[in-house]
C-alpha cells in the first residue's frame, strides 16, 4: 500500500500532508527512499532550510519527498511525504512508479484538499476517483467532477492507472474563509477513509480531540466577527435550503 501527499497546490490547511504525518507517526515509520530533489525544485521558492540540533550543529534540509516504511494490523504501508515539484513532473512520476515497482505495490492512495464554500462545523467532505468506482461507494466518497488544472497529484494519477495499478484519490473540501492552518477536521475526514479503504485502525484520539478544539476555536473566530457569521449563515441557508 503506497500512500503520498504532497505540499503546496495539492495540500490545502495542510489536510493530506497531516494525514502522512499522522500515519509515520502511528506506525513509528523507518526511512526507505528519497527523491533527490535537485532535478525538480527551484530552490529559489521551495530553499532550503536551516535548524539548529544540539550535539551536531546545524542541519540543512533539502525540499524533496521522502519515503518510510510502517505496519499496522498486518496491512504494509509505504507513506510518501514531499513538496510538489517544480518542474520535470513526467520524470518525478517516473521516479514515483520505479519505487511502486521495486516494492511491490498493488494499490495506491494519492491524497489532496483544496478550498471551497463549506460550513466549517458540517461533517468534512471528501469526493475523489477510484479505478474501481464500487470502492468509491463502499467509502462514501462523491465521484469527482472536477475539471480544470491539476497538480503533482492528478499528473500521477493519470501516471499510475496506466500501470493498471488499483488507485484511489481522495479530496478533502475545506472552508475557504478560515485562513487557519493545520486543520485537524480535514485529516481525520481522510484518516477515516483511508482506515476503512486499507482495513488498518489508528489510535485517532488526539487527532479527534484536536479537532473538536479547533472547531470552538472557529466558534469563537465566527462569533467575534459579524461578516463571517452572515456568510457562513448563508452557506448554511444555501445547504439547508432556507
Amino acid at each position: 500500500m503506497l500512500v503520498l501527499a504532497f505540499a503546496g497546490w495539492n495540500d490545502a490547511s495542510e489536510a493530506a500532508t497531516g494525514t502522512i504525518q499522522f500515519l509515520n507517526d502511528a506506525m513509528l515509520t523507518a526511512p526507505l527512499a528519497e527523491i533527490d530533489p535537485e532535478d525538480f525544485y527551484d530552490f529559489t521558492i521551495a530553499r532550503p532550510h536551516l535548524s539548529l540540533e544540539e550535539g551536531t550543529g546545524r542541519r540543512l534540509v533539502w525540499p524533496s519527498t521522502e519515503f518510510r516504511y510502517g505496519q499496522q494490523e498486518a496491512v504494509e504501508f509505504v507513506t510518501a511525504l514531499g513538496t510538489e515539484p517544480h518542474m520535470r513532473w513526467s520524470h518525478f512520476c517516473d521516479c514515483v512508479m520505479m519505487l511502486a515497482d521495486a516494492i511491490g505495490a498493488g494499490r495506491v492512495v494519492l491524497l489532496g484538499s483544496y478550498l471551497s464554500d463549506v460550513v466549517y462545523s458540517r461533517p468534512v467532505d471528501v469526493s475523489g476517483f477510484a479505478t474501481d468506482p464500487a470502492i468509491l461507494d463502499q467509502l462514501d466518497v462523491v465521484r469527482s467532477e472536477y475539471e480544470g488544472p491539476t497538480g503533482i497529484i492528478g499528473v500521477l494519477s493519470e501516471c499510475l492507472q496506466s500501470e493498471g495499478r488499483e488507485l484511489l484519490s481522495m479530496w478533502a473540501g475545506l472552508p475557504h474563509y478560515l485562513n487557519t492552518s493545520p486543520n485537524p477536521r480535514g485529516t481525520l475526514a481522510l484518516l477515516e477513509k483511508l482506515s476503512r479503504y486499507t482495513g488498518a485502525r489508528f489510535d485517532d484520539a488526539e487527532l479527534r480531540v484536536q479537532a473538536e478544539d479547533f472547531e470552538k476555536q472557529v466558534n469563537e473566530l465566527v462569533a467575534a466577527d459579524p461578516e463571517l457569521a452572515d456568510y457562513v449563515k448563508q452557506l448554511k441557508r444555501r445547504d439547508f435550503g432556507q
